[in-house]
């Protein structure tokens, strides 16, 4: 499974660019994410059996963002993500709104 992929698609319908660590368009509203932690959640018979998964999303806009950012958090929790960290930012020489938000996610282990 690909966490970047399921990240894009869930965010997709919102209907801004969202991107993977930097976005570099023309948009004055968008999306970008990373991981910042990952670590085994689960062992068993020495074997990691779930992968826990930290992620920032970061909602870019010179403008009123809050309708949008209610978007990820309803759809990165209906995907199974949970919301772990939150806060707004404003980016003086650039002059956008930033906000912050960061979900947890446990991924099963294929064997």
């Amino acid at each position: 499974m690909s966490l970047n992929k399921l990240i894009i698609d869930t965010l997709k319908p919102i209907g801004v660019p969202v991107a993977f660590q930097t976005y570099s368009g023309t948009a004055t509203t968008y999306i970008t994410f990373f991981e910042y932690n990952q670590f085994s959640a689960l062992n068993a018979d020495d074997e990691e059996q779930q992968t826990a998964h930290f992620i920032q999303v970061d909602v870019w806009s010179k403008g009123d963002y809050t309708a949008i950012v209610q978007q990820v958090k309803d759809l990165m929790t209906a995907a199974g993500f949970r919301r772990t960290f939150e806060t707004e930012l404003y980016e003086p020489d650039t002059k956008i709104f930033h906000k912050v938000l960061r979900f947890s996610y446990v991924e099963e282990r294929e064997e």
